[in-house]
């Protein structure tokens, strides 16, 4: 048993931040039921290369533990279906532009007359409300106007996005929690709520600190490359074969580092006893680190900083990670069977209960995977129906590819 399980969602979303959000939520063991686009699908699905069995790696990455039904929403018996779909629903969620759903007929305040423990979220790039509510919003775009590129980067090159769709991902979390927490307050109510989230909030709120400097201080934080604004020395050192990650965070950690470094003067430096002290003198202090730390390979270095207790890291790549032996032995790296694509394997949401790592995970499904067992077994739909359904474009399945999900 899973904390969702007997939760429904029906997931009307595409490309990453709606579709990780009820990836998450389908990982916690809620019924995901993805409702696509019947001849070309969720976008994603043509993200590439590469692509493994016709299905990209994108769509691969964040469509887990879902059954896909393929109904075109344009057609009014296909929106129509999805209505019908919503009275069996707990949770329903779109990431379209702010109004299409009421276009669509599949406007919140209708569905829950209909269904009123029926709980509703939209996922925006800037929010259903304010002068900037019809703005497409894309990952690179909300990186960018929410000042994390700002404050991400070379401090004398371009400002620089995160290497992964960061944007849509903390929205897809912060979507899966507010809807974890209006499934909290209906068992309480008996009464769905609905749920807006604006990629730009989500992005925004991340700045923390960095707000609260501005907020403080009036002046913007800029660029600092790896470097901490308030920590010193805490960032990234070039040792003799490669570069690796410090964190001297406090001060216990800095008289621990003089002695892996073996500068007993450093330590007794009244100059930079203190952390305020250190960050005050960062111009003259790290220069002193950084000539130490690059007189010796990185294996000199992380065995004395993991001896003595110092906060390290290396710097892997993408490869080095996902055949880490930690992640590996916690059981973060799941492979699923999929029909077309053989053997997936995705690195799997961090949730811990019991701590009991092994779940049973489903490889993302094609497109129209589910379309015949879903709508049969909810709606008692027919196979002369579906098919009829089919020929007019209303619907996509395939009946060899119903089992299963």
């Amino acid at each position: 048993m899973r904390p969702l399980n007997g939760v429904r969602v029906l997931d009307l979303t595409r490309v990453v931040s709606g579709p990780f959000c009820t990836m998450l939520l389908g990982d916690l063991g809620a019924d995901i039921i993805k409702i696509e686009e019947p001849v070309n699908g969720d976008d994603s699905r043509a993200f590439g290369p590469p692509f493994s069995g016709g299905e990209s790696a994108y769509f691969l990455s964040v469509n887990r533990n879902k059954r896909s039904c393929a109904i075109n929403l344009k057609t009014e018996e296909g929106a129509g279906l999805v209505r019908q779909l919503a009275q069996h629903a707990d949770v329903i969620i779109d990431n379209f532009r702010p109004g299409t759903v009421d276009r669509l007929g599949l406007g919140y305040d209708s569905l829950r007359s209909e269904n009123k423990k029926l709980i509703s979220c939209s996922i925006t790039g800037f929010g259903r409300t304010g002068v900037d509510a019809q703005r497409p919003g894309y990952d690179l775009i909300i990186q960018g106007e929410s000042g994390i590129m700002d404050i991400t980067g070379d401090p004398a090159g371009l400002p620089t996005k995160i290497g992964t769709s960061i944007a849509d991902l903390i929205t897809g979390q912060y979507a899966s929690q507010a809807i974890m927490a209006a499934l909290l307050e209906r068992a309480g109510t008996g009464l769905g709520h609905h749920v807006d989230i604006s990629m730009l909030d989500c992005m925004a709120s991340l700045l923390t600190f960095n707000a609260g400097i501005y907020f403080t201080t009036g002046e913007s934080p800029k660029r600092r490359g790896n470097a901490h604004p308030t920590i010193a020395p805490y960032e990234t050192f070039q040792a003799a074969d490669g570069w690796l990650n410090i964190g001297v965070a406090n001060d216990k950690f800095w008289q621990l580092f003089c002695g892996v470094i073996e500068r007993p003067d450093l330590a007794d430096d009244r100059r930079y006893a203190k952390a305020i002290d250190r960050v005050s003198l960062r111009a003259e202090l790290v220069p002193i680190v950084a000539r130490e730390i690059a007189a010796q390979p990185r294996s000199y270095w992380i065995s004395r900083l993991r001896a003595a207790g110092v906060p390290y890291g290396d710097i892997r790549s993408i490869e080095e990670v996902c055949r880490a032996e930690q992640l590996v032995t916690r059981g973060m790296v799941a492979e699923m069977p999929h029909p077309t694509a053989g053997q997936v394997k995705n690195i799997i949401s961090p949730f811990r209960f019991e701590d009991q790592a092994t779940m049973h995970h489903v490889a993302p499904p094609l497109l129209g995977q589910h379309t015949s067992e879903i709508l049969g077994q909810l709606l008692g739909m027919a196979q002369e129906q579906l098919a009829g359904l089919q020929e007019k474009g209303v619907l996509m399945f395939s009946s060899e590819l119903t089992t299963g999900g």
